[in-house]
Formats: structure tokens, C-alpha cells, sequence
């Protein structure tokens, strides 16, 4: 009987079998061709010296973008061509045998078009903006269609290749949009333009990089009364100071909200079919770059430090926990009361490859130390009793209920913990009595990967990838949630596609409630500089001289207004363009981001938000963890961060966990 090897997303697929010298691989089909939305199947066979199938475990990756690969079925997720790798995990130190499918990703066919525009009457002289909404047979939309765009008569309104229409002459006119063949059409009646002049209100004469700047923009008729839909195209002029050279992308304007990345004046200028309205304010430096010391380091070089969590202990001390990635399931437990005198008071080894996430109560009653990787592939959650926080007691080992396949990420309350269950659902725990942990309930959303949740005020907001963000009712009550029968709220996608992690945010400063979702994308494809390779995540071999790179990532961070939820809105990003984001935290009004190789940084986000937060001159603080000594040397690798009470505490991949202070400055941040 031929054994078939099937594949698991980033997954090693091992088995407690002797090992059989692989030679070749082959898989049925040898190329994948695939519809998004729909799923084939696949099968890779480990084949012997003689040619025969042998039984040998495999390592399986591909594109988390393009493809998700589970149970033996690979799913297209976006048009487009990707490759899927494979390779045996020979035990003699000998080079793998490697396979490389081909994947062929299509859309499914156009059924519908829509043609959608902006509010307003199309005046001659005057622009409105068009769009399309393509939709599949099936009812899935095409993310970002082209269309190709025309008019039933130029002599009335005429349309660019992107959409945009404008008033000619007098006159009835369609616009049509076209994807895949399919077509779908607006009409307009064009009119003269009664508008004589614009009145443009709000704005003040002097801003700061990064502030908001709002503008409400009326169209007046020569009697005095208001147009109303008359459509406003928004512009703007930049003169730099003398001591800069005026950049590319100054500043940006959209709907009457402007922001400036760089000091200048500017005049933002407002028009609808022929008149027109400016307003010129200027903008200085925003000035919030704090220096920052150095407190401390508990130093761990002997394996990959994970994520950690801080909490006063019920001795009245501070304490913190940290996991490990490929570290046999060590975790460390530190006394941070002094965070200039960091040391370990405990380690803690449980049955596992990687304890990716640790957390503890708020309450510090108990902590939780996920695993993955279990020798009896049973995984789960370990469930420490703090009753002696520097001296942590495994009370219980909960492995039910779908978290056999692995635990990555978890959120704990004072009486119930969410754990995230083979990156598919997460599964809530009453944890009440330590001891006997008890399943309670569960919430997996159709067709998603999990990889984060974050619990608010009985809303539990999880990070699901290409999903985008999922908000569930656990206990709120308002859709009718509870903790023992979550309910579905809404969903909605992030640009990227890469949503890993999320963290809700009420900023008193707007009296808006905003998300702050981190991208994750451990690779740099396609970008100037893609990195060292595989090679980075391993410690430097004097023998063969590979290993000891640093790693290189991309991705960044959005803020959403969430303060709807049926109506959220991208607000703003933060993107340093040559790292990746990796976990935050968020604490009157500043972002304090982990971002990998880019080290841990601290962004001013107080106020209205617009643009890259990164060009204005938010950041305030930056500090990357070289350590000579380290896992990886002189390295960093920041991986989570929290505030804790006057200090920043961070994990760093490479050299374990770090104590910094920013301090004080008499200019205040907002």
C-alpha cells in the first residue's frame, strides 16, 4: 500500500516513523491550477532509491496571500501565479531533496457590474469620480477590478481610463464601466453650472506635521443660496521652507481633510465647475522625538525569545513572562520590579517545541503558556496557579476541543481564557477553577485562518489574514453575544491582506474607538532588498558558514475608526518601508510597535490621524536591541512590547527581554 504524504500549510509534516532516504518527490498534479474561492486536491509522494514511496516527513510552504494549503486541498485565495515548496527533512545533515509546484490562481467569471460615484450633480466644468463593484457568479466581489471606462457621448461628458467624469455640455449621458466583458452603466443629466463662487471654512494658520486639518468647502449661486450636490475636487499647493527640499508627497487631501508629512506652506484649493476657493496655512516640525535610556536586560541568548507579559503579583511585586521558539517548551519567569536589576526567578518546561504566547490575568491569579509542537501532538494550554508568582505551580494542562493541532496566540481574562485553535478558530475556556479548566464555548469563522484575538468590552476582535478583522459578541449583549454563545458582529478586510494582529483603542483625545491592526509578513518578496534567505532564522554554523543573518520582514500597522462597527474606515498607517510589524500596545495615545529588525518604536497617535504616521515626524522614540551576546548577535528582533508603569518592557527575539524609559519633555504631545 503506497503511503500519500499530504499537505498542511507551514507545516512539518513528522511522524514517529524510522527514517527512509528520500531521493525524489513528485506530486499529483505536477501543476495546480485553480479558481479563487474553490479548492483541488493535491497529493506529494516521497519516493525511495528504487523509486518506490517511502514514508519520510516533509516540510510544506507556499503563499499565505495567494494560496492556503489544508488537508490534502489547496484553496485559491487571489488571482495570480505562486509556487508551492517542498522539501524532506533528512536527519544526516545531508541537503534536502526540494520540489517546487506551480500554482496558477484564476478569478472566477464576471456576472455583474456596477457603476458607483460619488455624491453629486455633474455641473459642465465639474469632475465626479467612478468606480466599479464587479461581482463573481458565486456573489464574491473581485477585489480591486479594472475596468475600462467610456461614454455614449464625449460631447456631453467625457471619462478617463480611471474613472473620472466630466461635465462637457448640456445634455443626457451614460458612463460605462467594463470588466471581463461584462458591463454595467450610470446616467447623468448634465446641467450649466449655477455655481459663482466657493465659501471654504475651517483650517488653522499654523499646524503641526501630522495634524489634521479639516475643511468644509459650500458652492454659492450669484443669489446668495447654496448649491446643494455640487461635487468639490480637492487640490492643494506646497511651498517648502528654505532649509528643505520639497519631497515628492508632501501632504495628502481627500474629501476636505488634509494632513502635511513635512514643514512648508500650503494652501489647500477647493473647485467645482469653474470657481474655486483656497485657503494657506503653514506647518511647522511636530517636535515629539523624546531621548530614550536604557533601564535594563534579562538576557537570554540560549534560545529564541517569544512574546511576554507583565503583572504585579499578589507578593505586591512585578513580574513578567516570556516564551520560546524552538526552545524544547522553556519559558522564563522574571522579577521586574527593578527593571534596571532584571532577574529570573523560575523556568518553566512543558512538553512542546515553541511556547509562542504567554499571558497572565489581569488580576494575577494565573497565566497561560501556549504550546505547539507536543511530543504527543496533543498541544493545548498549560494553566500556571501565581499563588507564588516567582515560583509558578502547572495547575492543569487543558488539550480539548480542537487545540490538540496547536496553540499560537491566547487572551486571558480574570475568569475565562480564548485560545487560538490550529490557526482555525478560537476556543474560550472557563478557567475559574485552575485546576479543572472547562471548555465553554467556541467561535470559528467560515474560511478563515486565525492568528490573533483581543477581548474589549465583551467584543472579541480577532486578526484573521486575508479576512481582515472578525468582531464577535461574547458578552456585550447588543447582537446578542454571550461568553457561552458568541455571536457574529461583522467582518472587514485591511489592505494588505496580512492581518496578524489587533488592538482596540478608546482615544479620549476624539472620543473615537479605534482599532490599531499589525500586518505580518516574514518575507520581502519583490521588494529592492528580499533578504538572506531561510538561513536567517538559524544560529551562525562556523562549520559551514550560513546561519546568523538577521531576518527580514515588511508590513505595517492601519488604524481603523471602529467607533461604528457597520461602518468602520481606514484611517491611517504606520509604515517603516524596510521592516515588518510584529505585536503593539497602545496607552495614552501612543503606539508602542514591536517591529522585528526594525527594533521596538513609540509613535505619537494623539488627535485626528491621516496618511503614513511615519513621514510626519510622529515617532518619538526608536530603540533596537544589539546585543554582541545574543541568540543571533547584535541582531534585533523585537517581538512584543508593553508599557508598565513608567517603563517600556520588550521581548527581542535574539537577546530576551529589555527595560527602557523615554524621557520626559516640556513639549507636550498633543
Amino acid at each position: 500500500m503506497q503511503r500519500l504524504i499530504v499537505l498542511a500549510f507551514f507545516a512539518l509534516l513528522a511522524r514517529p516513523l524510522a527514517a527512509q532516504t528520500v531521493t525524489r518527490l513528485v506530486s499529483e498534479p505536477a501543476r495546480v491550477e485553480v479558481v479563487a474561492g474553490q479548492s483541488v486536491p493535491l497529493v506529494v509522494r516521497a519516493l525511495g532509491p528504487d523509486g518506490r514511496p517511502v514514508a519520510a516527513p516533509l516540510r510544506v510552504g507556499g503563499s499565505r496571500d495567494g494560496v492556503r494549503l489544508e488537508d490534502g486541498q489547496v484553496t485559491g485565495l487571489a488571482a495570480g501565479e505562486y509556487m508551492i515548496f517542498v522539501s524532506s527533512v533528512p536527519e544526516d545533515g545531508s541537503a534536502p531533496v526540494v520540489l517546487e509546484i506551480p500554482v496558477v490562481v484564476d478569478w472566477p467569471a464576471v456576472e455583474r457590474v456596477e457603476v458607483v460615484h460619488d455624491d453629486g450633480r455633474l455641473f459642465v466644468g465639474s469632475r465626479i469620480e467612478h468606480d466599479v463593484v464587479a461581482v463573481h457568479a458565486d456573489g464574491s466581489e473581485r477585489p480591486y477590478p479594472e475596468a475600462s471606462w467610456s461614454s455614449t457621448d464625449p460631447s456631453v461628458a467625457s471619462v478617463d481610463d480611471f474613472g473620472n467624469v466630466r461635465g462637457v455640455s448640456p445634455g443626457t449621458v451614460s458612463i460605462v464601466g467594463t470588466v471581463d466583458g461584462v458591463s454595467g452603466r450610470v446616467t447623468h443629466s448634465v446641467s450649466a453650472s449655477p455655481v459663482e463662487r466657493i465659501v471654504l471654512r475651517g483650517g488653522q494658520a499654523q499646524v503641526r506635521t501630522g495634524d489634521v486639518q479639516n475643511f468644509v468647502a459650500t458652492a454659492v449661486a450669484a443669489d446668495g443660496s447654496t448649491v446643494s450636490g455640487a461635487p468639490i475636487s480637492w487640490s492643494y499647493a506646497y511651498q517648502p521652507d528654505d532649509s528643505i527640499v520639497a519631497p515628492a508627497g508632501p501632504a495628502q487631501i481627500l474629501r476636505g481633510r488634509m494632513v502635511a508629512d513635512v514643514p512648508g506652506v500650503y494652501t489647500a484649493v477647493a473647485s467645482t465647475g469653474g470657481a474655486s476657493a483656497e485657503y494657506s496655512f503653514r506647518v511647522v516640525p511636530r517636535g515629539v522625538v523624546r531621548k530614550l535610556d536604557v533601564v535594563g536586560q534579562g538576557r537570554e541568548a540560549r534560545v529564541f525569545t517569544t512574546d511576554l507579559w507583565i503583572w504585579e503579583g499578589v507578593d505586591g511585586r512585578d513580574y513578567a513572562l516570556t516564551g520560546s521558539k524552538f526552545g524544547d517548551g522553556i519559558s522564563m519567569v522574571w522579577d521586574v520590579t527593578d527593571p534596571s536589576n532584571i532577574f529570573k526567578t523560575d523556568s518553566i518546561q512543558v512538553d512542546a517545541r515553541t511556547t509562542n504566547d504567554v499571558k497572565a490575568s489581569p488580576d494575577g491569579r494565573y497565566a497561560a503558556i501556549s504550546r505547539e509542537g507536543a511530543s504527543n501532538r496533543r498541544n493545548g494550554v498549560v494553566i500556571l496557579d501565581l499563588a507564588d508568582p516567582a515560583h509558578p505551580r502547572v495547575a492543569s494542562t487543558f488539550e480539548g476541543n480542537g487545540v490538540t493541532g496547536g496553540v499560537h496566540n491566547m487572551y486571558a481574562t480574570n475568569d475565562y481564557l480564548f485560545a487560538l485553535a490550529g490557526g482555525d478558530k478560537y476556543v474560550i475556556i472557563d478557567v475559574r477553577d485552575l485546576d479543572r479548566p472547562r471548555y465553554v464555548s467556541e467561535y470559528n469563522h467560515p474560511d478563515s485562518r486565525v492568528h490573533d484575538v483581543w477581548v474589549h468590552d465583551g467584543l472579541a476582535y480577532s486578526a484573521e489574514w486575508g479576512t481582515g478583522v472578525v468582531v464577535v459578541d461574547v458578552g456585550d449583549g447588543r447582537w446578542g453575544g454571550s461568553i457561552e454563545s458568541p455571536v457574529f458582529v461583522t467582518s472587514f478586510p485591511l489592505t494588505t491582506g496580512s492581518t496578524h494582529a489587533v488592538f482596540p483603542y478608546y482615544q479620549e483625545s476624539t472620543g473615537r474607538f479605534l482599532l490599531i491592526v499589525g500586518d505580518e509578513r516574514v518575507q520581502r518578496t519583490g521588494l529592492a532588498w528580499e533578504g538572506t534567505g531561510p538561513d536567517h532564522r538559524q544560529q551562525y554554523d562556523p562549520a559551514t558558514g550560513t546561519g546568523g543573518y538577521p531576518r527580514a520582514t515588511s508590513g505595517y500597522t492601519q488604524i481603523v475608526d471602529f467607533t461604528d462597527p457597520m461602518n468602520p474606515v481606514q484611517l491611517a498607517r504606520y509604515e517603516v518601508s524596510e521592516y515588518g510589524t510584529h505585536n503593539m500596545w497602545v496607552e495614552d495615545d501612543v503606539l508602542y510597535q514591536a517591529y522585528y529588525e526594525g527594533g521596538v518604536r513609540m509613535v505619537d497617535i494623539s488627535g485626528d490621524l491621516m496618511g503614513n504616521l511615519y513621514t510626519q515626524g510622529r515617532e518619538m522614540a526608536v530603540y533596537k536591541a544589539y546585543d554582541p551576546l545574543g541568540y543571533i548577535p547584535n541582531s534585533a528582533a523585537a517581538w512584543g512590547v508593553m508599557p508598565w508603569k513608567g517603563h517600556i518592557f520588550f521581548a527581542d527575539i535574539n537577546s530576551g527581554m529589555w527595560a527602557v524609559k523615554m524621557r520626559p519633555t516640556e513639549r507636550p504631545v498633543s
